[in-house]
């Protein structure tokens, strides 16, 4: 393969930054896109150059494969980074990449296909050897064939959109008399949030962790672990705080999932960075739950543990770059990151406008990921999160101790922010001692 040597961002905000730099630290040049409501964000003149794709809704811009892939043309740019979102994980769009002899920084498209599909993941899962939630084999086709996967993997059960994502297509049954309307109501919302009213049904695991792996795989077969995350801290299937390492696992699970997930990646023959997410139970058994073929907001916490540039290791598998043996990917400390929203703290209400006043806060293993700043405009139109703080300690109660230190330092005024909520969370008795899990805000009354 040959070295890329410009590579258009197709993304915006946080990521799109984040890119740039890498890629101009690489010693390559960096193009970003734009739409009209993003025309006055500064990152923007960090690049080499910039063009706007279109108007603000995301339709009409960051989704726009056309105005997409004629930027990277008319750029003369030979790679396109697709960040999380958008278009990361659209098989079309890669495919069309790679009609035009343009790198897509990323998996295949046959992977994608493969992984996007709930249902036909696991089937896949399962083959690999990997854990799995016990549920149905495949799609569920009726109410009839709901009721009889359901009391063969016994309640509760859960139903999930195959085409899901983001806690949309889901529903909990405790018991038979709800499996109808529940059937119903989530083929419903699956046919209208995805296009495609393909339900799946698992046993439903009360009270679980989320845990995941981060991978990297070569085109030569090489594939290496970069620790995992957890990522229980979660409002209604949206992350809020991650961190890594997991502490809840014990040496010998935690090498048990590393191995999982690296048997996958090969079993998928993957390309890129990725990440398995598991499912973990009290009795610290661990099922596969989905993969997401794309880099993931969370990245960070693991660049942190290891001191690798993710990003920078996607641009170098993409060139034909072979990985680094496992044992060069030294795991130490500890790091957590804060989601920071424009939103309400309290009843996380998205709240745009204009920042008036931004202090962000620093010193030693503070690392803060944002396109925002003092006159910034957050607008209605995209995802709310402005900017992500992480932290690096020698071990949990360090990173604990400099979040809370880093919270109280950020200043933002002009709109509200999670800040607020975060740093109650680094007060609060049971995160300290990591007594907590997917479902702990559901009753949390701080």
């Amino acid at each position: 393969m040959a070295e890329i040597k410009r590579i258009l961002v197709a993304n915006r905000g946080e990521i799109a930054l984040r890119a740039i730099r890498t890629i101009k630290e690489m010693g390559k040049e960096a193009v970003a896109v734009y739409s009209k409501g993003d025309a006055d964000c500064a990152y923007l003149d960090l690049a080499d150059a910039k063009i706007c794709i279109g108007e603000a809704p995301s339709a009409q811009s960051y989704l726009s494969i056309p105005a997409i892939i004629s930027a990277a043309e008319v750029s003369h740019c030979d790679a396109i980074f697709p960040g999380y979102g958008f278009l990361s994980e659209n098989q079309h769009f890669v495919e069309i990449c790679t009609h035009h002899n343009i790198k897509f920084i990323g998996p295949t498209p046959e992977v994608m296909v493969l992984m996007s599909d709930k249902s036909k993941a696991k089937d896949v899962m399962i083959a690999a050897g990997v854990p799995v939630v016990p549920g149905s084999d495949g799609a569920i086709h009726d109410i009839k064939d709901a009721k009889t996967r359901a009391a063969e993997v016994g309640y509760p059960v859960i139903l999930k959109a195959a085409q899901g994502g983001g806690g949309r297509g889901m529903r909990v049954v405790e018991e038979e008399s709800y499996l109808e309307n529940a059937f119903l109501a989530c083929e419903s919302e699956a046919i209208t949030a995805f296009g495609d009213g393909t339900i799946y049904m698992e046993k439903f695991i009360k009270d679980p962790r989320h845990i995941e792996v981060q991978i990297m795989a070569d085109a030569h077969g090489n594939v290496l672990h970069v620790g995992e995350r957890d990522c229980s801290m979660q409002r209604r299937h949206q992350k809020l705080i991650e961190e890594s390492p997991a502490i809840v696992l014990t040496p010998e699970v935690r090498t048990r999932l590393h191995d999982a997930a690296v048997r996958a990646t090969k079993f998928i023959k993957y390309e890129g960075a990725g990440t398995f997410e598991f499912l973990l139970d009290a009795n610290l058994d661990f099922y596969f739950m989905e993969m997401n073929t794309r880099l993931q907001v969370e990245h960070t916490v693991s660049e942190e543990v290891s001191g690798l540039d993710l990003i920078e290791m996607m641009i170098r598998v993409a060139e034909g770059d072979k990985l680094p043996a496992q044992e060069s990917v030294v795991l130490k400390g500890h790091s957590i990151e804060c989601r920071i929203s424009a939103e309400d703290p309290v009843k996380f209400l998205p709240s745009p406008g204009k920042i008036n006043q931004w202090i962000a806060p620093g010193g030693r293993g503070v690392r803060i990921d944002t396109h925002a700043y003092a006159g910034y405009i957050v607008p209605q139109t995209y995802d709310s999160m402005i900017g992500k703080l992480i932290v690096y300690g020698r071990d949990r109660e360090d990173a604990i101790a400099k979040m809370h230190r880093a919270l109280s330092e950020f200043t933002v005024t002009g709109i509200r922010t999670t800040i607020a909520f975060h740093k109650k969370m680094m007060e609060n008795p049971d995160f300290i001692s990591n007594n907590f899990n997917t479902k702990y805000l559901e009753s949390y009354n701080g």
